[in-house]
């Protein structure tokens, strides 16, 4: 039986709302085919308010979350009558994350699933996260579900967006972590130079490479840790920031994708990956990619333009999907929580 859906994803880098139409059909094992996709940017009105929603008092987030859901519904609406769409059997929303401390049992994404459905009239699954870090887990990284079933042709998957994050095949388990900041700083670091973001590493390609900086980067304790493990903006805001503040913006770019390559290299060679698939938008970036090429003989495999920007919004419409099965779409291997289980809020 074939099942369509749309998956909604907004990541920490603030690019703009992510579309995914995909219909699946589960034989042997699961298939799917992307029909359309779509990114909207964020109008600078939208962009301020998500950036500045973790300094929101109480009241003005709930009403965020509201205003915010509506805008979802919106955006899913002129979708479907854009391209003539009738029988979508679900939307599954990840929202916009603006808390993530799995440590203290929360985490919060925004964006009202219940506003989703009544500007769509559609069924909506929402807030993936929340139930996987009541069960002590991280609530993160989610798409290894995704990952197991849709792309096992790879033996890891690693996503370059806001964060990086890595999930691979160990033994009879799926296990996946962060690994690193990425575009939250690289962008952040652009945008003091006048750009939204760092096309292809230009800008890192001309700065210099301060040592003392990247030695304090890649001591930092996250990276010692063992996983499961996530990141989130507040730990960049604690951790990371400040210890750019001295150093000239593109100097700091240089040494700061220098150290993303080191903490994704280090990865890659100490579990002996012989293939990886690179997704989101930093796989775009060429001067990174051309860095962690150099510190792995792994093979390192750029798909094409739908699966690197759209993939995190496929799987979690393929978790939509699964949670309308009631089948597992959090793995406890990935996340660190008690068991592996059916999340997600419907509406």
């Amino acid at each position: 039986m074939k099942t369509l859906a749309i998956g909604l994803m907004s990541g920490t880098s603030l690019d703009g709302l992510d579309i995914c139409l995909a219909e699946f059909e589960q034989q042997k094992e699961w298939t799917f085919t992307i029909l359309k996709t779509e990114t909207i940017p964020y109008s600078s009105v939208w962009e301020n308010k998500l950036k500045n929603a973790i300094h929101l008092p109480a009241e003005q987030l709930l009403e965020l979350h509201s205003d915010y859901g509506f805008y979802l519904g919106q955006q899913v609406k002129d979708f479907l009558r854009k391209h003539e769409l009738k029988k979508v059997d679900l939307i599954a929303s990840h929202g916009h994350t603006i808390y993530h401390q799995p440590q203290r049992k929360f985490t919060l994404q925004i964006g009202d699933g219940r506003a989703i459905k009544l500007e769509t009239g559609l069924p909506v699954i929402y807030d993936f996260r929340s139930q996987d870090v009541l069960m002590g887990g991280n609530g993160a990284p989610l798409v290894p579900i995704g990952d197991h079933h849709l792309f096992s042709q790879y033996n890891a998957c690693l996503n370059l967006g806001g964060f990086s994050n890595i999930s691979l095949q160990s033994a009879d388990k799926r296990i996946a972590f962060d690994i690193s900041p990425v575009n939250i700083v690289l962008n952040s670091l652009a945008q003091q130079l006048g750009e939204n973001f760092d096309h292809n590493g230009d800008m890192a390609r001309r700065g210099k490479i301060n040592h003392i900086l990247l030695e304090q980067l890649n001591l930092l304790d996250f990276y010692q840790q063992p996983h499961p493990k996530s990141l989130g903006i507040e730990w960049c805001n604690r951790y990371v920031f400040p210890l750019l503040t001295n150093t000239d913006p593109l100097d700091s770019l240089a040494t700061f994708t220098e150290h993303i390559a080191d903490q994704i290299s280090y990865v890659i060679n100490k579990n002996m990956i012989g293939n990886i698939l690179f997704t989101g938008g930093g796989a775009y970036n060429t001067f990174l990619i051309e860095k962690i090429k150099s510190k792995t003989t792994s093979e390192i495999i750029i798909p094409d333009k739908e699966i690197i920007e759209y993939k995190e919004a496929l799987i979690f419409a393929f978790m939509g999907v699964l949670k309308m099965h009631n089948e597992i779409n959090v793995l406890s291997s990935a996340t660190g929580s008690i068991s592996d289980h059916c999340s997600g809020l419907m509406a």
